[in-house]
């Protein structure tokens, strides 16, 4: 399934609170939030504790296909908590005011080892995060179940 066509799937069950913030002229296309996500390098994600506390940290990422790639150390807060609930909410924003730009992707998450990783995500790291990261020594895979966009009437992606 694309990300617009989960974009889609979760309007299409929403509460009426998020299709009222998240109105349908305003909501990027399959094809722009692709593009969106594929030139962007910096998220926000968060995860959750084994207490049940959040934990929010900024990451680096590339889309391959229609999964999110996040570097990590293998012994990071972040990784932990997947490891013990294997669920990520991936945060994008850009600009300000009537110039913002918003993009939330959440679902299922594994840990792959940096060593396992598939050649498409090292020549997307490669080109995107200026070489696969030398600290990384495992990376969070997203495969979004729910995907949420937005842009500002003054959003210059428009």
């Amino acid at each position: 399934m694309s990300l617009g066509d989960v974009q889609d799937a979760s309007f299409a069950s929403a509460s009426r609170a998020t299709v009222t913030s998240y109105p349908p002229e305003r909501r990027l296309s399959g094809p722009v939030l692709d593009a969106v996500l594929r030139a962007r390098r910096y998220a926000t994600v968060a995860t959750t504790r084994p207490d049940g506390r959040p934990h929010a940290t900024p990451t680096s990422f590339v889309l391959v296909g229609d999964e999110l790639w996040l570097p990590t150390v293998g012994g990071a807060v972040r990784a932990r908590n997947v490891r013990a609930q294997p669920w990520l909410v991936l945060v994008v924003t850009e600009g300000e005011g009537d110039a913002h730009l918003a993009v939330v992707a959440e679902g299922a998450v594994t840990v792959v080892p940096d060593a396992d990783l598939p050649a498409d995500v090292v020549a997307a790291a490669s080109e995107r995060l200026d070489g696969r990261p030398g600290w990384a020594d495992a990376w969070l895979v997203l495969r979004p179940a729910r995907l949420l966009s937005y842009a500002a009437p003054g959003w210059p992606g428009v």
